[in-house]
C-alpha cells in the first residue's frame, strides 16, 4: 500500500526543520555544492547534484578504524541540506539557467547548449555552477559558493556503452546477507572496500573495445543511496575502474520511478524501479548506442536486465551476470537467460571477470 503523499513528505519537512534552527543558532556549517557526474550529447546535458551544509567528513585512507569509517558514515546520513536555494549556471558561450532546490537539498537541469565547452578530460565536459541565493532564516555566505558538474558525452567513435551495477558487481557488499552488508557498508571506506578480482582490466578492456581507445562510455546504475556517492567515486578511482556517471537513488519513502513487472512489491518494486527508469533514460538519451549490461546473481539484476531487453530489442549486445555463490539465487538466472537466448541476447552467468573477457573476445566486443 502506498504511502499518501503527506506521510511521504514529512522526513523531509523534519530535516528542513533542523537545518533552519541550525542556522538560527549559529551552528550550520558553510554550504558546499556537490554536482555528480552526468551524461549528456553534443546538445543536451543533464546535470544533477545537491545543496548541503558542509558535512565535516575528514579524508579517508586505507588505515582509517571501523570507529572512524562509521563515523564518516554517520554524517554522511545524517546531512544539512538546504531547500528553496537558487543556483546559477552559466556557460561558456553566455547562456544562463536558473534551478530551486527541493526539500532535501537536490537540483536537477537540462541544459542545451550551443556548442560543447573545451572537455576537462576525455569525453568530460565542466558545467560551472553557483550559489546564487538561499531562503530565509540561512544567510547569504560572504564567499561565493561554487562547483564544477563533469558530464559525459560519448564521441561518435563510441561502439557501445556500458551499464554496470555496483554492489557485488565491482565492489564487494555481500548484499545477500544483511548483516554482513552493513558491515560492509558502515565500516569500511573507499580504501578499505574489496574490488573484485578482474574487474579493472575487464572494464578498461570494454572501455577500449576493439579500436584500443578508451572511447566506449561506462554508467553506473545503483540503488545505493546518493549518500555514498563520494565512497563510490573515490572507489573507481582509486582501483582503476573507468569513471562514468553514478546513477544513485534517494532514500525518500516514494514510489518507483518506473512500475515494474506484475508480483514484484515492496523494497523490490523500489529497486527494480529505480534501475529501469535510469536505464530507460540512458537508452533513449543514446538511441544509436547499443549497450553492454553487468551485474551480478544476488539481486534483481537478471530480471531487469530481461525487461530492458524487452523495452528495447536489438539495443543489448550481451549481459553478464556474476554469480555471487549462492545457488538459490544462481538458479534464477537460468530460465531468463534461455528466454533472452530465443531472441537473440546471450546472457552469461560468468564465476569471474577473465571467463567475461574470454566471451566477450569471441563476440567482438574487446580485443583478443
Amino acid at each position: 500500500m502506498a504511502l499518501p503523499d503527506t506521510l511521504r513528505s514529512l522526513p523531509d519537512r523534519f530535516d528542513t526543520w533542523l537545518t533552519r534552527a541550525a542556522a538560527l543558532l549559529g551552528w550550520l556549517r558553510p554550504l558546499q555544492i556537490l554536482p555528480y557526474r552526468s551524461y549528456g550529447t553534443a546538445s543536451s546535458f543533464y546535470i544533477k547534484g545537491r545543496l548541503l551544509a558542509d558535512q565535516g567528513i575528514a579524508t579517508a585512507t586505507a588505515t582509517d578504524s571501523r570507529w572512524r569509517n562509521f563515523r564518516s558514515m554517520y554524517r554522511r546520513f545524517n546531512s544539512r541540506e538546504v531547500a528553496g536555494a537558487e543556483l546559477l549556471v552559466t556557460l561558456p558561450d553566455g547562456q544562463q539557467y536558473r534551478t530551486t532546490t527541493d526539500e532535501e537539498g537536490y537540483f536537477l537541469l537540462v541544459l542545451t547548449p550551443r556548442a560543447l565547452p573545451e572537455p576537462v578530460a576525455h569525453l568530460w565536459y565542466p558545467v560551472p555552477l553557483r550559489l546564487d541565493s538561499v531562503p530565509a532564516p540561512l544567510r547569504q555566505p560572504t564567499l561565493a559558493v561554487t562547483a564544477a558538474a563533469h558530464v559525459l558525452v560519448p564521441p561518435a567513435t563510441a561502439e557501445f556503452g556500458v551499464i554496470s551495477d555496483i554492489d557485488d558487481t565491482i565492489l564487494v557488499t555481500e548484499a545477500t546477507s544483511l548483516r554482513r552488508m552493513l558491515g560492509n557498508v558502515l565500516l569500511r571506506n573507499a580504501h578499505s572496500h574489496r574490488v573484485l578480482d578482474g574487474v579493472a582490466d575487464f572494464y578498461q578492456a570494454l572501455q577500449k573495445g576493439r579500436t584500443g581507445r578508451p572511447d566506449n562510455p561506462f554508467f553506473y546504475v545503483s540503488s545505493s543511496p546518493w549518500n555514498l556517492y563520494d565512497v563510490l567515486e573515490t572507489f573507481l578511482e582509486i582501483n582503476n575502474i573507468p569513471p562514468g556517471p553514478l546513477l544513485l537513488r534517494d532514500l525518500g519513502l516514494g514510489r518507483p520511478k518506473t512500475a515494474p513487472p506484475p508480483g514484484i512489491t515492496g523494497s523490490a518494486a523500489i529497486h527494480f524501479g529505480h534501475k529501469l527508469h535510469e536505464i530507460d533514460d540512458l537508452l533513449c538519451a543514446y538511441p544509436r548506442l547499443p549497450f553492454v549490461l553487468l551485474g551480478d546473481s544476488g539481486q534483481e539484476d537478471a530480471r531487469i536486465y530481461r525487461e530492458v531487453v524487452r523495452r528495447h530489442p536489438s539495443r543489448i549486445r550481451a549481459i553478464y551476470i556474476r554469480d555471487v555463490q549462492v545457488a538459490a539465487r544462481a538458479v534464477l538466472v537460468g530460465p531468463v537467460a534461455a528466454e533472452l537466448r530465443g531472441e537473440g541476447v546471450e546472457m552469461l552467468l560468468v564465476p569471474d571477470y577473465a571467463a567475461a573477457a574470454r566471451h566477450a573476445a569471441t563476440l567482438g566486443l574487446i580485443s583478443s
